[in-house]
């Protein structure tokens, strides 16, 4: 009953939804309570592939052994936002192996940045058009790809995106052991909530099913990137935030090498008041992508200044004007 409710297509009435949070905040209480216990007596991670610093999962695809690893690598990136990473990640893999279909299907969702509510379709369908119609792949490799076609298909962006969610669904219903399906179902989900800012009621609804279903995969597998991540994105507000506190304390653990990864928790931290952690969180996101784009000497355009101005902002909150004031005299 709990999985078709958080599926239903339509909107649901205030008090039905308010008891579905209910159920939400239930599943989640034993982490509140529990913390970092919950995560230690999990062993459903193990043997998964670690990926550097980005998380731990497992997704298996048709191509040459070697090639796997950068595409686990791409994936992993992809779920940290971080698509500079995962687009050389998956090229990588195609390079050494052309045939690896599934290489191509991560590039071009690397070009889709649902939550930021931007895409480059062109970028996407060049890679796209890589993809041999006659390649060897599973059935389930073929429905990522359809779904992908569908996301960069023909039409305007909303329906777009409500095609490929429906796609989402669809692959995540007949995989359910597939922690991906599962996952880019849900950020399919936050991504038609970007939307609806003035169907508040819709835009909710699809954050809080989003937030089920990553909790759900958090609760498998806590060093999945996507469980944290996406969870706090669906949370990421006064009324729910709390429910995201145990992903918020643990991402930047998970993805270190991530920026992004560091920056995130600050939005709980920031939701719940607690002022210290936001700007801890919000330093190393910025200190980290500065080391990012010094490494691989990049344009410093691609430095995390939204971390930065966010780290302004919990300076002013908490009376730390001088620090404030030093953070844009250190940019001029």
């Amino acid at each position: 009953m709990f999985i078709k409710l958080f599926l239903s297509k339509s909107p649901p009435r205030r008090s039905g939804f308010r008891f579905f949070l209910l159920a939400v905040f239930v599943l989640a209480l034993p982490q509140l309570i529990l913390g970092e216990a919950v995560h230690s007596s999990s062993s459903a991670s193990e043997g998964d592939a670690v990926l550097g610093q980005l998380g731990s999962i497992e997704f298996p695809a048709s191509g040459a052994p070697e090639a796997h690893p950068h595409f686990l690598r791409g994936v992993a990136a992809l779920h940290s936002f971080w698509y500079e990473e995962a687009i050389e990640a998956f090229r990588r893999a195609t390079t050494i192996d052309p045939n690896f279909m599934m290489g191509y299907w991560g590039e071009a969702m690397a070009h889709n940045h649902p939550v930021w509510s931007e895409e480059n379709v062109d970028e996407a369908r060049a890679a796209l058009k890589k993809v041999s119609e006659t390649a060897s792949v599973t059935v389930r490799e073929r429905q990522y790809l359809q779904a992908v076609n569908t996301l960069f298909g023909e039409g305007d962006k909303l329906a777009r995106d409500r095609a490929y969610s429906v796609k989402m669904e669809s692959l995540a219903g007949a995989y359910p052991e597939d922690l991906e399906a599962t996952c880019l179902y849900a950020l399919s989900l936050l991504g038609l909530a970007t939307h609806y800012d003035e169907k508040p009621d819709l835009q909710e609804k699809y954050r809080v099913q989003a937030g089920a279903l990553t909790l759900g995969v958090y609760g498998v597998n806590p060093n999945h990137p996507c469980a944290a991540h996406y969870t706090i994105h669906a949370f990421d507000d006064p009324i729910h935030a709390i429910l995201a506190l145990p992903q918020a304390r643990r991402y930047a653990k998970i993805a270190p090498e991530a920026h992004h990864a560091q920056h995130m928790p600050a939005h709980i931290f920031v939701q719940l008041g607690m002022w210290d952690e936001a700007a801890a969180s919000n330093k190393a996101g910025w200190e980290s992508s500065q080391a990012w784009v010094k490494d691989k000497r990049l344009p410093l355009s691609l430095q995390d200044y939204h971390s930065l101005y966010w780290l302004q902002y919990v300076y002013l909150q908490q009376g730390r004007y001088n620090a404030a004031a030093a953070l844009i005299l250190e940019k001029q």
